[in-house]
């Protein structure tokens, strides 16, 4: 309910900002191919698969010079990951797929360099991100069995009972962005989108000893919107 007062409240700045001269909003959404790297709990490199996801939104331009502009935004952005071996900190005897989605809500604050290409314009920004987990689920597919278990924001994971039953992640994630893209005279744009994780996102174990595993957040994806 907090997240949901949040992120109305901030569409609701974002629109009123928006009425001001010279500020351009726009609308976006598209598609994320994410992926979760980095190390198991015994250090080893985690080698897991892409996962389809979205993203949807709307952001602002704010002109600082002629070309330049601080582009933040607000997104609703699915992200996570595939592995036939992912989550459960001791393996199980046998083959299975465990795929992960993790639901965020997305501040990113960029600098967008603007420039004037014939009847538009060329789109390249980057800058930092910021995330909070609202949601997700985790499903283990052995076979014809499957195992669904719900995402839970934590720092830590209180027990192992507990965590039979709720799959846990730090609900904090920040990182960078970097785009490219092109906006027609009419405000269609399109854009190419990376996104590197820099935070963890795996919540402490307390029942586990000399846990190595890192989990961070990394995709690219493509947006589509219109700029009014």
């Amino acid at each position: 309910m907090k997240a949901k007062l949040i992120t109305i409240s901030a569409i609701l700045i974002f629109a009123t900002l928006a009425l001001q001269a010279q500020i351009g909003f726009g609308i976006l959404g598209g598609v994320n191919f994410q992926n979760i790297n980095g190390k198991d709990n015994n250090g080893d490199k985690l080698e897991n698969g892409l996962l389809t996801g979205f993203h949807a939104g709307i952001n602002l331009n704010i002109p600082l010079t002629p070309d330049f502009y601080f582009q933040p935004g607000l997104l609703f952005s699915v992200k996570g990951a595939k592995n036939e071996f992912f989550s459960p900190p001791v393996k199980a005897a046998g083959d299975f797929e465990t795929t992960t989605k993790l639901s965020y809500v997305e501040l990113p604050l960029n600098l967008l360099y603007r420039p004037q290409l014939g009847n538009g314009y060329i789109l390249l920004g980057f800058g930092p991100y910021i995330a909070y987990g609202i949601g997700g689920k985790e499903t283990s597919d052995f076979g014809s069995l499957t195992y669904e278990r719900d995402v839970k924001f934590s720092n830590s994971a209180v027990g192992l009972l507990d965590w039979i039953e709720n799959a846990y992640y730090k609900p904090f994630d920040a990182g960078a962005n970097i785009f490219f893209g092109y906006e027609t005279a009419m405000g269609l744009f399109l854009q190419l989108n990376a996104q590197l994780g820099l935070l963890k996102i795996n919540p402490e174990y307390t029942w586990v000893t000399d846990d190595k595993r890192s989990y961070k957040n990394t995709g690219y994806g493509l947006s589509i919107g219109y700029r009014f």
